[in-house]
Formats: structure tokens, sequence, C-alpha cells
């Protein structure tokens, strides 16, 4: 029972146990005394005590959260603030929303490998404090993020194992974080930005890019710079896309001229086939003798 009732009932019980107690001995009042107290104290430690999460197990001497292997679909509401390892291990989590870790400012290890997470709120991780230790993102299926969802974290992180887009965004993320060396080789291009070189896009749809399938890290310590890729790629578009409307007002002008050309032709035929006005004698002695 919980609650002022129950309180009330344990209360009673206890009092008929230490009279009764009390009249055959004081050994036997004594300890129905301490065991008064000691369910009054667990009585308000059970009301005090932080709730766990359903589907999950908390650990309170250690502040461990543990929900691996429960199905979750979504980051469960209720985590302590007090965590300082949550574990998320093999669920089937999407997205991690805005809010999913805004409480947690003391936790030092946060896992969710083995999810389906394709995507990051932006911000979804900056509200994690200056204590995190380890953030897992490892074996899901993310293929772009940036550093607006990563927040300042400088933990240690695992982004291995995941279908990443290499481009200039996640270039950018990759020199912010702090990846962890073990793992850092296992953080491979599925897909990448296509140079200049690489033709058209609708000209070849399967492909993905010459980078695909090579360690994003080893492409970037070779020279490979996705950010100038793609200023490359957005040159040679604006060039492009300049040479296109260059070649729309010219047409345009052509069409123009020519076309006030045939009106101009047009309009002096219609001149010429107008009958010349007749003089009168009268206007030609008129003009010859200067009267």
């Amino acid at each position: 029972m919980s609650g002022g009732y129950g309180e009330a009932m344990c209360t009673g019980c206890c009092e008929d146990r230490c009279t009764s107690g009390g009249r055959r001995g004081g050994k036997g009042a004594d300890l129905c005394l301490w065991l008064c107290l000691s369910l009054f104290f667990a009585a308000l430690w059970g009301r005090a005590s932080p709730q766990c999460p359903e589907s999950c197990h908390c650990a309170w001497d250690t502040a461990t959260v543990q929900c691996s292997d429960a199905g979750l679909r979504e980051i469960p509401e209720g985590i302590p603030p007090e965590t300082l390892s949550l574990h998320l291990e093999r669920n089937y989590i999407r997205n991690i929303p805005e809010s999913a870790f805004r409480d947690l400012i003391h936790l030092q290890d946060l896992y969710l490998s083995h999810n389906r997470i394709d995507s990051l709120a932006s911000g979804a991780l900056r509200h994690l404090g200056s204590e995190l230790r380890l953030l897992d993102l490892s074996h899901n299926r993310l293929r772009q993020a940036s550093r607006e969802e990563f927040g300042s974290t400088r933990a240690k992180t695992r982004l291995y194992h995941n279908p990443w887009h290499c481009d200039c965004i996640l270039q950018e993320l990759m020199e912010t974080l702090h990846l962890e060396p073990e793992t850092v080789n296992g953080i491979i291009c599925e897909s990448s930005v296509r140079g200049v070189g690489e033709g058209s896009r609708w000209d070849d749809p399967g492909s993905q890019g010459e980078h695909a399938g090579q360690p994003l890290v080893k492409l970037l310590d070779s020279g490979v710079n996705f950010c100038s890729m793609q200023k490359k790629t957005t040159d040679v578009a604006m060039l492009v896309t300049m040479f296109i409307w260059f070649f729309m007002v010219i047409v345009y002008v052509v069409y123009y001229v020519r076309q006030n050309q045939a009106e101009a032709r047009r309009h002096m035929e219609y001149l010429k086939s107008l009958p010349s006005p007749h003089k009168s004698p009268t206007e030609t002695d008129t003009l010859s003798t200067g009267f």
C-alpha cells in the first residue's frame, strides 16, 4: 500500500504489536519499535525515490538506466535526471527528438548502437552536458548529420557502421567531433558527392560517386576535400546557368530584330501601294511662276 492510508494501517498495526509486546516484555517492545521505524523509513524512501521508465531496469547505486533489448521504438520518458549511464542498445528507435535528453545534464555515457536511427533533430544532442564521455551511435542508419545536431559535445564518439553520404557537411562534422580512434576507420562512404569530372546524375542514376566504399578519414588524409569539390560543382552549375540565360537573351534579341525588320518591310510595302496624289494645273502654274 502507498500514501496516507497505507501509512495509517502500518502505524496502527505497529502500535497494536508494540502494545502487546510491551505487556510481554521489553525485548519484544524494542524489536517491534525497530520494525515500525524500518517500515516508516521504507515508506518515506519509496515515496521520495525516482521512478524507473517502463521496460527499463534502474540501478540506483550506480545511477545506471538499462533499457537494452526492450523493444523500444522511441526514447523512453521519465528517465531520472541523475542518470550517469544510459543504455538503449538493440532496440527499434528511428529518430532522436530535440527534447529527448534535455534533463540529463549529468549523463556520462550514452549507448544508442544497433538501432534504426536515420535522423537526428536539429540540436538533438546539444542538451547533453560537458560531463558526457562516450556517445555511441554505431550500427544505425544515419546518412547525414551536421554540427548543429551534435551541439558542442566533446565526448568520444562512435559513428561506424552507418550508410554515410560523404559531403562537405559531414566533413565539417568529422573535423569537429572527438572520434574514437579504434573505430574511426569504420566510417565508410556508402555514397559521396559527385565531382566535376564524374558526369551527370541524370546520365548515370545508379552511380554512388567516385569515393563510395572508402573510409572517410583516409580520404580526408589523402587530400580529398568535399567542400572544395562542392564549390567547384557549384561554380560549374553557375556558369552553365549563366550561359543558358545569355543564350536565351541572344535568341530573344535576334527574334526581336527580325520581327521589327519584317514589320518595317510590310509598312514600306503598304506605303508604296498607296496611290500618289495628282497635282492640279493651277498648282503647277503657281509653283512654276513662284506665286
